[in-house]
């Protein structure tokens, strides 16, 4: 009973991240194939399935303050430990923004994969919810951080451009909100609009997992390991740890917590590799953590079902 916990809710979203890694080894899908597919899953299939999944939840999706709040904390003080780690390690600045965003941000696409999965379509709702929070206040975190540590020079105005655009024009975090909006209008979707919501999402997970497998590159974890695997610590381990106990405090029990233990057991972002980048950090290091920490997310996420689904 267990171990079907496990193949039938994790096991088939580490398999599709697998198949695109094959897929791009064996060369059957060009890399054009995966810019193309990601420009459609960000900007349009992934906004359409979150904003549909959300708006379906009706008047009934409310926004749960302790469960909300309880994840943010945690969030802050793995940010925190992350920079303490940073401080006693004597990390380079030119490592230390993109070694403390690794520790807290997250896959959404393996989180509502997982999700969809294991809890449907009421645990979507919850999931939405909580990442319709979380992406802003984390992109405020990490963008923040770089911009501390970067050894580039970042007027006033830059900086706040940077902030702008890694939070407003997000459309994932657009699409939360129209979601969140339209739950509580009053207004269902009509059955056409149902149905198309339903082709177009089918194709976004599949896409995003296979695109997931595309970027993981071996090679970056090259003379990174060990940054990466104390990332992989706080991002797996410490995040998961910290976040139960104040979810519990909270008194957050049933779907809403075992939602958020997954989103708090997730890989970290792809987006970090870009992020580091563009704020003149080491894009590497991003690259060897977001490959360690989604081989060691299928652990994570095994024991979050095991425990709480």
């Amino acid at each position: 009973m267990y171990l079907s916990q496990i193949v039938d809710n994790v096991l088939p979203v580490f398999v599709l991240i697998a198949l695109g890694k094959l897929l791009a080894l064996k060369g059957w899908a060009p890399q054009a194939f995966f810019t193309a597919s990601d420009r459609l899953v960000y900007f349009v299939f992934f906004p359409a399935l979150l904003f549909w999944k959300i708006g379906a939840a009706g008047s009934e999706l409310v926004l749960p303050l302790g469960l909300v709040g309880a994840v943010l904390l945690s969030v802050t003080a793995v940010w925190g430990l992350s920079l303490l780690y940073c401080r006693l390690a004597g990390v380079s600045p030119y490592q230390a923004g993109t070694f403390s965003q690794v520790s807290y941000r997250f896959n959404t696409y393996i989180g509502m994969a997982v999700v969809l999965s294991a809890f449907g379509e009421e645990g979507i709702g919850v999931f939405g919810v909580i990442i319709s929070v979380a992406i802003p206040f984390i992109n405020l975190l990490a963008v923040g951080t770089l911009v501390w540590f970067s050894q580039a020079e970042f007027s006033g105005m830059q900086k706040g451009k940077l902030v702008i655009k890694a939070i407003l024009v997000n459309p994932l975090i657009l699409a939360c909100l129209a979601g969140i909006a339209w739950a509580h209008s009053g207004l269902a979707f009509p059955v056409f609009v149902q149905r198309s919501f339903a082709l177009s999402a089918a194709l976004s997970l599949p896409l995003a997992l296979l695109s997931i497998g595309n970027s993981l590159a071996l090679d970056k974890l090259k003379g990174r390991l060990g940054l990466s695997f104390v990332s992989c610590v706080l991002k797996l381990g410490a995040l998961p740890l910290v976040g139960w106990a104040l979810l519990s405090l909270a008194g957050v029990s049933g779907l809403g917590l075992a939602v958020a233990m997954v989103f708090l057991s997730l890989p970290t972002a792809t987006s970090a590799y870009v992020l580091s980048t563009q704020m003149n950090s080491d894009a590497d290091l991003a690259g060897a953590a977001i490959v360690l920490s989604t081989l060691l997310g299928f652990f994570s996420l095994s024991l979050v079902v095991l425990l709480f689904a």
